[in-house]
């Protein structure tokens, strides 16, 4: 069983910028898919960004040019870095994790990942 454990959330004004962290327990996600996921409040999990391992990130087209996704292996540790953060960034975000080396139209999903962190607020104010 992986565990996962984000870190780095907040409150930030818009503009502003966040890291978050993701700590894998097992080594597995080396050689696997990791991502973030957020969701805000009454609407779904949404895809943020994801990497296959050895791989270029994929990242939605609401944080591309904004957010950037990278992965420390020798640490199991993966980052999301935030910049010119918006309202509409508000969620709970989460790291996802999975041992598969997943085809490209599947890391969107967040059925395809097997473990989840247990999320970290991002809030952005006007």
């Amino acid at each position: 069983q992986v565990q996962l454990v984000e870190s780095g959330g907040g409150f930030v004004v818009t503009g502003g910028s966040l890291r978050l962290s993701c700590v894998a327990s097992d080594r597995t996600e080396r050689g696997g898919t990791m991502g973030w996921f957020r969701q805000a409040p009454g609407k779904e999990r949404e895809f943020v960004a994801g990497s296959r391992a050895r791989d270029s990130p994929f990242y939605a087209d609401s944080v591309k040019g904004r957010f950037t996704l990278t992965r420390d292996n020798a640490k199991n540790t993966m980052y999301l870095q935030m910049n010119r953060l918006k309202p509409d960034d508000t969620a709970v975000y989460y790291c996802a994790a999975t041992s598969r080396n997943l085809i490209a139209s599947t890391i969107g999903s967040p059925a395809a990942y097997a473990y989840w962190g247990q999320g970290t607020q991002v809030t952005i104010s006007n």
